[in-house]
């Protein structure tokens, strides 16, 4: 897999994959975008609407880590216990992701760290109240059947560069795995999207986007 550093506009970095010609995160600001999308929007958004002390949270694309990394920041900060599964197909070199600067920025270096040297496949304590499970393999392949969440990232590449992450039954596996008021929340705000969230049983809203997106999609789960 190709990948390159590039800086976006807020000055955190971003990675291109030069094979699909997409970068893993808004060329507008990554930093910002996953405060924005995933933290405001999923992570705040449903601890409070549900008044949760715990929360099982699940990320479709581990990637560079930066989600994670917020996720764990707003735990600690909060001081919400969170179990969080992510799962990664192509999980970055040590190479790649020691030259990112969401650590420095965010004064996290010894957490950006845990997190990726983290092993995978097996749940770990970074701390008393953040437990990690990095699963390794694509969405089709594992298995997530034992698990229920509170709050879903989806974080895929976009569906013109990834069209098999979009897909119903694809998103069917992901959504039955949202406990009852659950959060599904993602940057994507294609219109199909939005239908076939619908036809799962989300309420799904059209929210403002971060800066240089237009909006972005949320969705609750409404059924029991």
């Amino acid at each position: 897999m190709a990948i390159e550093i590039f800086t976006t506009s807020d000055g955190s970095h971003s990675l291109l994959n030069t094979e699909l010609n997409e970068t893993y995160h808004s060329t507008h600001g990554a930093l910002r975008e996953s405060v924005y999308v995933f933290i405001n929007k999923g992570f705040e958004f449903t601890a409070e609407r549900n008044q949760l002390a715990e929360m099982h949270i699940l990320e479709i694309g581990f990637g560079t880590g930066l989600n994670a990394l917020l996720t764990l920041q707003k735990s600690l900060h909060d001081q919400v216990k969170v179990h969080y599964t992510t799962l990664e197909a192509y999980p970055l070199s040590e190479e790649v992701w020691r030259n990112l600067n969401y650590a420095e920025s965010l004064r996290m270096s010894e957490d950006f760290e845990k997190l990726h040297q983290a092993t995978w496949n097996e749940w770990q304590a970074l701390y008393p109240d953040f437990h990690l499970l990095k699963l390794q393999g694509t969405l089709q392949q594992l298995d997530l059947s034992a698990s229920r969440f509170d709050v879903i990232y989806y974080d895929a590449f976009a569906p013109s560069k990834q069209p098999e992450m979009w897909e119903l039954p694809v998103l069917e596996k992901v959504i039955r795995q949202l406990k009852p008021n659950g959060t599904f929340v993602t940057y994507c705000a294609k219109g199909q999207l939005k239908r076939d969230l619908k036809t799962l049983g989300l309420q799904v809203e059209t929210l403002e986007g971060p800066p240089g997106k237009k909006e972005m999609v949320r969705g609750v789960n409404q059924k029991n």
